[in-house]
């Protein structure tokens, strides 16, 4: 990733994460991004740990790639029952690259951030994982928050 810091180290503690330096390059980077990509990546929960739409901590449970559209992905991450209340998908279209390093789709743990950046050919989207990583290339996405079922939501 090239501004959210995966391994900060803020006053006395290390190993933190910090998505600092890309929020304060992010109202830059937005005016670049297109409009999908621009919208998720500014939403004010998506970096607030203790809110109930960050992307931290939500596992991915389905990779789908639309039938007849070789250029449309659909992401769907599955909530984190303690921390969310919704389950996010994110669908991609004019896909031109996907790579995944570090561990097999299977393999991937739950997500550690995220970064949006601007690309010649609309964004590209870096998923952190425990462990893995996933970076994809797409013309834009769009990004919706669907409710869920969770019978091991804590009990208030």
């Amino acid at each position: 990733m090239r501004y959210v810091d995966l391994d900060a180290t803020i006053g006395t503690l290390t190993g933190v994460l910090d998505p600092g330096p890309y929020l304060a390059k992010l109202p830059e980077l937005g005016a670049e991004l297109p409009a999908g990509a621009a919208a998720f990546a500014s939403d004010p929960e998506h970096y607030n740990f203790t809110g109930q739409r960050c992307v931290k901590d939500l596992r991915l449970d389905g990779f789908l790639s639309e039938a007849g559209e070789a250029d449309a992905l659909e992401l769907r991450f599955r909530h984190n029952c303690w921390k969310h209340e919704e389950d996010l998908v994110i669908r991609y279209q004019g896909v031109t690259d996907i790579r995944l390093e570090g561990a097999s789709r299977e393999e991937l743990g739950p997500l550690i951030l995220d970064e949006i950046l601007p690309h010649q050919q609309g964004c590209t989207h870096e998923l952190a994982f425990r462990p893995g990583r996933l970076t994809i290339t797409a013309g834009d996405l769009a990004a919706v928050w669907v409710e869920a079922n969770c019978p091991e939501a804590p009990k208030g």
